[in-house]
Formats: C-alpha cells, structure tokens, sequence
C-alpha cells in the first residue's frame, strides 16, 4: 500500500492527536460530494493499537461508505510510517514463518483453495505495475509469472528492500507518476480503500495503462456477512487506515465513472481474514496493539481451522455476495 494520501505503507500518532483537513470538516463524501447522512458504525483500532475513535458513514447520494473525518495527509503518511505493513519488523518467528510460506509450493496450493487477493496465481506476458509493492514479495511472484514488473511505493525503507531483490521501483505517488511506456496491467492488492480519494486514483491508474491495459483490485466487501458476525471488532474495519468500504455496486460505479468497462467482480473469503477478525473479537482492547494476531502459534493453527471446517458457509456466503473480498478485474476503455 499507497500514497498515505493514497496508498502507502504506513502508522502511529494517538487518534486524539489527529488533526483533521480543513476540507474535512464538513460530512460530504469524498467521491461525489453528496451528504453523509447515515453513520454505520464508531469503532477502534483493533490491530495496532492507535488511541481513539472513528465514524464510518454512508453517502446518501453514491451509497459510498468512507471514514469520516479523514486525518489530515501528514497524520496519515506518520500513522503508514510507524505501523503499516513494512515497519522495519525483521527476524521474527511471524516474519520468518511468512517469507517461508510465500516462496513455498505450500503458497501455491493454497491460493487456490482460499483465494488469490494478490492475483499471485495470474500468468502472463507484458508490462505489470504493482502499486503499493511493499518490500516486493509479490513483484517477485509477478516477475516469476511471466511479466515484466515495476512498483510503486511511498515507504523508503520498503522501497529499498524492493530494490534489493533486483526491481525497479518508483517513490512516488501515482499521481505524480508518468512512465515512458504504458503498462499492460495495474495490481491494486488491498489499495484502493486507503485512498483519500479514490475517484481520482482510478483516473491516474488509467492514465498510466495502455489501450485496452487491465486493473485488478482487490479490496475489503462491505457487504460482508462477517462485518454483521463482528460488528466493530470486524478486521476490515480497519481505521483509521480504511478511508472507503466498497460495495460490488459502488466500486463498479467509481470505475464506469473513470474510464473503465468490462467489470468483472467474483467474491472471496480468506481463512486468514475471518481468523483475525475472530482473534480481534477476543482479544482486542482499544489502545491497546493486538500482539495475537501476530502470533504465529496461535494465527496458523487458526486460518487452517477456519478453512477445514467452515468451507461450506464461506463457500454458501460467497455464492450469495456477502463475502469478505472482492475481486474486480476491469478493462481501460
């Protein structure tokens, strides 16, 4: 992940300390401008422990949900920086334990089964750009796949680690990112919902693709049976980092709207995700980090428990678009 303002990698400032954006104060949407007119839910952070609290609410015109108020951009690149994903964690039983299942034909196996929310599975040829790349584990994949791959990544430390296994990758937001040669195909894995403006986000991806170039998304189902099983200790929830929470209907909107046709949206429920949420429900406290889901002893055994034994119900649940992920593919126009 993104451009803080879009899609970085990034953590820590007290919710009491965040400030909000002078264009914030005000509860219109940050798609169509429409009134905020329904709150869903006020909860906490349940994975890093970032003090205070947050609102999500509904648009009353694009039916959007979207935090609100949004921290302003520097609070955010300083909450990416200090928390998200690549934080300079290193060495540790989870990270090692992670590294070793992504390069495994165990991963392999398993995407298959759970569901691919990195599109780690896709083969192919052409110019691929990985926006959010992180330390470039998936650029790796990619490579490894067929394509030809470059990434995009906010976070310096990540950005070099990136670079280390060998790939080219942009510092830069999208926005301000104009390659030589279009690319093929755009991976926004878990991206577009940390966009403070999503719309425009699309746009830029669009401008960067060729003629008829491809976006896969994956992101967050607000129509997720499991928010309702999890109400505020729901994983996806995950404030204040989530500014959007897409339904198939609005994220199929947003795309019509800039520039994209031929949408295809499937559903999926990771054992992973549900396996978090149900550790979040008994574990986490507000203020407080939730060290358990970080705990491979207890998060492995978990995930494969979740998969075994609750196969059918996700399998039911994701027939009726009520799982916990979309996956979009759409096609520039």
């Amino acid at each position: 992940m993104k451009n803080a303002l879009e899609y970085s990698t990034i953590g820590h400032v007290s919710g009491s300390d965040i400030s909000i954006s002078p264009e914030r104060h005000f509860p219109h949407c940050i798609v169509c401008e429409g009134p905020l007119a329904e709150k869903i839910i006020n909860t906490f952070d349940t994975r890093f422990g970032i003090e205070g609290e947050y609102d999500v609410w509904r648009c009353s015109k694009c039916r959007l949900e979207q935090m609100h108020p949004v921290p302003a951009p520097a609070d955010l690149k300083n909450l990416y920086e200090s928390h998200y994903n690549f934080s300079g964690e290193k060495g540790t039983a989870y990270t090692r334990l992670r590294e070793w299942f992504f390069a495994s034909f165990l991963y392999r196996v398993w995407i298959r089964i759970d569901g691919d929310l990195s599109f780690h599975a896709l083969k192919g040829a052409g110019r691929l750009i990985d926006i959010g790349c992180n330390e470039g584990r998936g650029l790796n994949i990619y490579a490894r796949n067929g394509f030809q791959v470059e990434g995009l990544e906010l976070n310096q430390a990540a950005a070099a680690q990136a670079r280390n296994r060998g790939f080219i990758v942009h510092e830069r937001p999208v926005e301000d990112f104009t390659p030589v040669t279009p690319y093929d195909l755009a991976i926004l894995s878990n991206v577009l919902e940390h966009a403070v403006n999503p719309s425009q986000m699309l746009l830029d991806v669009n401008r960067i693709l060729a003629v008829e170039g491809q976006i896969r998304i994956s992101c967050p189902n607000s129509q997720s049976w499991l928010r309702k099983v999890f109400g505020k200790y729901w994983i996806n929830w995950h404030l204040p980092f989530h500014i959007s929470h897409f339904s198939s209907q609005s994220i199929t909107n947003l795309l019509e709207q800039t520039g994209f046709i031929a949408i295809e949206i499937s559903q999926v429920t990771p054992a992973a995700w549900v396996a978090s949420s149900i550790i979040a429900r008994l574990f986490s406290k507000e203020g407080h980090p939730t060290r358990e889901l970080r705990n491979p002893i207890l998060f492995a055994p978990l995930v494969v428990a979740v998969r075994l034994f609750m196969f059918p119900v996700l399998w039911l649940k994701n027939r009726a678009s009520q799982g916990d992920c979309l996956l979009i593919r759409a096609v520039k126009l």
